[in-house]
């Protein structure tokens, strides 16, 4: 009988968490502005970092990866990232943007982290990569600890689908779609 109640009691917990974020479907994301490292700029070889703000992502189709600075959160929607690189999508019209929670990293990592963000930027400089320090995109959002979420927005800045977790191939292909239908409207 206690054992049931547990269970029970578990699966309860974990869905409000796995569903604890507050982004909404049909809405624009919480403003929020990181001034704490904030967006990695490319100055000629070195990189930069600049206050960045939630305000600025309009305009373009774009998939937010918001993830725990901690590789094994990277590496959820690695397949993801792996298929939006291969689609080749017009870089006028479509960017990813990666706000790495620094703030969720494993202790003493922190400048692994801050490294990894500005060798991610030069490797992709057409990607939009910010260094949340402080954790607050995280903390606006409601989203998971140690994880990776999954947001696309419309050319005016509105959720059209948000994941929190690994995304399986199925929601992989659906979000690759949808990409593609908002690139056509």
């Amino acid at each position: 009988m206690i054992k049931k109640i547990l269970l029970t009691l578990l699966i309860t917990t974990h869905s409000l968490v796995a569903s604890a974020h507050n982004l909404v479907l049909g809405q624009p994301l919480p403003a929020v502005d990181v001034a704490k490292y904030g967006e990695v700029i490319l100055e000629g070889k070195d990189t930069q970092f600049v206050p960045w703000s939630s305000t600025q992502l309009p305009g373009k189709v774009r998939v937010i990866q918001a993830i725990a600075g901690r590789s094994a959160a990277k590496e959820m929607n690695a397949p993801l990232m792996a298929a939006i690189t291969a689609a080749e999508f017009p870089r006028d019209a479509y960017q990813t943007t990666t706000i790495i929670n620094q703030n969720d990293a494993v202790w003493g990592t922190g400048s692994f982290v801050k490294s990894s963000a500005q060798s991610s930027k030069t490797d992709f400089p057409w990607s939009s990569i910010v260094l949340d320090q402080a954790g607050i995109v995280a903390q606006s959002w409601q989203l998971q600890n140690r994880s990776s979420a999954i947001i696309v927005l419309d050319k005016q800045g509105i959720v059209q689908f948000v994941q929190e977790g690994a995304l399986n191939d199925d929601a992989i292909q659906n979000v690759l779609s949808l990409i593609q239908q908002q690139l056509e409207k």
